[in-house]
């Protein structure tokens, strides 16, 4: 009797905890409503139409390497396609609010990687610019400006927003804002922190 009531008290508790635990954050969704999955190709695209298409890789402000994530000009060209991985690569479904990595499937003639990061602070533009060249995985102190979120957006259902607020490191101090476009003197859109929320979407390549 007394092993019953402790198995009994322990399913019960069990359940309480169930309960209690935080739920898991919702799946990113793309445009057709499907979960978006980890390793898996898409377009990042812009929900707001006529200012230019989806993301791809651009020279540097400088002209020079690393790429930055840029903008295409033209609004019917979807851009290169990007992966998404979270901190935990096992994971198959990307989530609202989760650390991930993103790099475009695509070949750079910097001959580095296309896997996301956010630059050092430009004092031309007073900006930091969302640029490219950084190393998968290994969430940490060394890594933690290779990060991104992506947020729901309240505009629409399959709308969203990336943000630059990386959690992989509990002893740094970084920035927490959304990234948006810059637009350059050239007229370059340019992917960097802003206080005006770029909205995209996902495509499945």
């Amino acid at each position: 009797m007394k092993t019953s009531f402790l198995l009994l008290s322990f399913v019960f508790v069990s359940a309480i905890n169930l309960v209690l635990a935080d739920p898991a954050p919702s799946a990113v969704r793309d445009i057709t409503g499907k979960k978006v999955q980890s390793g898996i190709e898409y377009y990042i695209l812009p929900v707001v139409r006529g200012m230019g298409g989806g993301l791809t890789l651009g020279s540097n402000l400088n002209g020079s390497c690393p790429l930055d994530v840029v903008q295409e000009r033209d609004e019917i060209s979807s851009g290169f396609p990007a992966i998404f991985t979270p901190t935990n690569p096992k994971k198959g479904v990307i989530r609202v609010s989760s650390d991930l990595n993103i790099k475009f499937s695509a070949a750079s003639i910097c001959v580095q990687s296309t896997v996301w990061t956010l630059s050092n602070f430009d004092d031309s533009t007073q900006q930091f610019f969302v640029t490219t060249g950084a190393v998968e995985g290994n969430p940490g102190r060394e890594t933690v400006s290779n990060w991104f979120k992506i947020l729901k957006s309240a505009e629409g259902d399959v709308d969203y927003t990336l943000l630059f607020c990386p959690s992989v490191c509990d002893t740094c101090k970084v920035i927490c804002r959304q990234i948006g476009i810059f637009i350059d003197h050239n007229g370059v859109r340019r992917l960097a922190l802003s206080d005006k929320p770029f909205r995209i979407m996902f495509k499945k390549v």
